[in-house]
């Protein structure tokens, strides 16, 4: 297995919000991300945003009309599908998916432990991205074929 520090290889989420600057405010509150880095743009718009927590990044930004933007939607303006989802790891899950509900997460999949390991729930978030937290770690953890 390759060490993701020393290869140069990361893999940071990129997503649309038609309000980023909200996003920004309840991504802190549900999922204790912290702004590392955020460019706004136009009044009520955000060029692009990177947000943290622990080792974990998602950048974001407000929906552009550019070559890279007709590329990407918020799940609103397509009838609300999702094509790929979040998942990251945490410690406690209930605890976790108990702050995401007090900051308004819908959730879509209450905590369970999961035959392969693990406790796993999954939510969306005020626009409509679908994010799973749990305890299995698949760099750690392997699963038998």
């Amino acid at each position: 297995m390759a060490d993701n520090k020393t290869n140069g290889l990361h893999l940071v989420p990129t997503l649309r919000y038609r309000d980023a600057p909200a996003a920004i405010k309840w991504l802190k509150d549900a999922f204790g991300f912290a702004e590392h880095l955020v460019v706004p743009g136009e009044p009520g718009k955000i060029v692009h945003a990177q947000l943290t927590n622990g080792d974990v990044m998602v950048m974001l930004a407000s929906p552009h009309d550019d070559a890279f933007g007709m590329h990407m939607a918020v799940p609103g303006m397509v009838g609300g599908a999702n094509t790929q989802s979040i998942y990251i790891v945490v410690r406690d899950v209930d605890a976790h998916c108990t702050q995401a509900k007090a900051a308004g997460a819908r959730i879509v999949l209450e905590p369970e432990d999961q035959d392969y390991g693990g406790r796993v729930y999954s939510c969306r978030d005020p626009e409509g991205h679908l994010w799973s937290f749990g305890s299995y770690d698949p760099w750690t953890n392997a699963v038998a074929a």
